[in-house]
């Protein structure tokens, strides 16, 4: 009993560092693509002022406190199924799902809006507007799309924890996949929490 004890521990610590040095790859991918954006920032600090005003501020207020507040029911999830309260960890789960889907419901709007008006990648009125506006938005569209299909990815990881969970495979005595899905997910919101003001809130 106490052999298998430990070979569930070791898989559990196993399964943790597995996820930790995946999270790792994914902070030097958007450690890259940060530093990219500074030095073109640095270069025409003026026209990403400008075009940073373009943008609604109000969509990516909105979205940063649906993502804060999805990492919560994420964090309240875990806690719920550790202590045996399989039902509100559901219900958790279905939220931190359901605020995914309202940020990525209101990123399509916001790309909707700019790409209506002309302002996407190679766009004629884009490019006539001179090479930093089409650097800001080129790296807009990069960033928040790379990050968008984080976000959606998280979506499909936490549904399928959903499923396992309906099904007793994520439980009190077995929550390690349930919780590196919440590793994940809270890489994603802060993320977001450094593209936010990059973007939105040049000064």
């Amino acid at each position: 009993m106490k052999e298998g004890h430990n070979s569930h521990k070791h898989d559990f610590e196993g399964s943790k560092l597995g996820m930790w040095m995946f999270l790792f790859t994914e902070l030097l991918l958007f450690a890259g693509l940060f530093l990219l954006y500074s030095a073109f920032r640095s270069k025409y600090s003026q026209e990403f002022h400008s075009a940073s005003a373009e943008l609604d501020r109000m969509i990516g207020t909105v979205n940063t406190l649906v993502l804060l507040t999805s990492s919560l029911t994420m964090a309240l999830s875990i806690n719920a199924i550790k202590s045996g309260r399989k039902q509100a960890s559901l219900l958790f789960q279905c939220l931190t799902v359901s605020f995914g889907l309202v940020f990525l419901v209101n990123k399509y709007f916001e790309w909707g809006a700019k790409i209506n008006h002309g302002i996407y990648p190679n766009a004629p009125e884009l490019l006539q507007r001179g090479k930093g506006d089409t650097m800001y938005y080129g790296l807009y569209y990069l960033l928040t799309g790379i990050h968008g299909l984080h976000v959606f990815g998280g979506i499909i990881l936490i549904t399928i924890m959903m499923i396992l969970t309906l099904k007793n495979s994520i439980n009190r005595e077995d929550y390690v996949r349930l919780e590196n899905s919440g590793l994940y997910w809270h890489l994603v919101d802060v993320v977001w929490v450094y593209l936010f003001p990059v973007f939105y809130l040049i000064r």
